[in-house]
């Protein structure tokens, strides 16, 4: 009985472990080309990808431009900071890669921030707007959760002050006139 309890265990973290590894491609247009997506941010990243298009933000090219959206566990984290997610990027300096830090899934809000937050670099064109003011593209967040609370606006005021949906806006203008 021990032994098949044992074996039962075994059988459960195996899964868990499979689950945690499990990668998703990326449906695409063409078949020449495939994104390798982490499982655990595919949710955020389709999220995302929503948001674009209700704000009419092109992504289809940056999207398929990409090798790999991965958790790593190569990324510095210690007591006092560190690097939670990041852009990387090749020789010629174009975004290849965006990796999360395995501390992003000890809570799945940190994990959700981080990826709007990194993804607000690769898709929306920010770069940091502050250092530590609880908004999604702050260099620093000293607490995930208020922006969680306030999530709604958060991901609206990220989309409607981004550089490339301002730069939409005034290029819809200069049409008009």
């Amino acid at each position: 009985m021990k032994l098949l309890f044992l074996l039962f265990i075994c059988g459960v973290l195996s899964l868990q472990v499979q689950a945690q590894n499990a990668r998703f491609d990326i449906p695409e247009l063409t078949l020449a080309k495939q994104v390798k997506a982490d499982g655990l941010v595919q949710p955020y990243l389709d999220d995302f990808i929503a948001q674009c298009k209700k704000y009419g933000i092109e992504y289809h090219d940056n999207l398929f431009e990409l090798k790999e959206i991965a958790v790593v566990d190569t990324l510095t984290v210690s007591p006092k900071g560190g690097t939670l997610g990041m852009l990387v990027r090749n020789e010629d300096r174009k975004v290849e890669k965006i990796i999360f830090s395995w501390m992003t899934l000890l809570d799945k809000e940190i994990l959700k921030v981080v990826a709007f937050h990194e993804f607000g670099h690769y898709f929306l064109g920010y770069k940091h707007t502050c250092n530590d003011c609880n908004t999604i593209m702050a260099a620093v967040n000293s607490s995930y959760f208020d922006i969680i609370k306030d999530w709604d606006y958060h991901v609206e005021k990220l989309f409607l002050e981004s550089p490339v949906y301002l730069n939409n806006q005034n290029t819809t203008a200069l049409k008009v006139d």
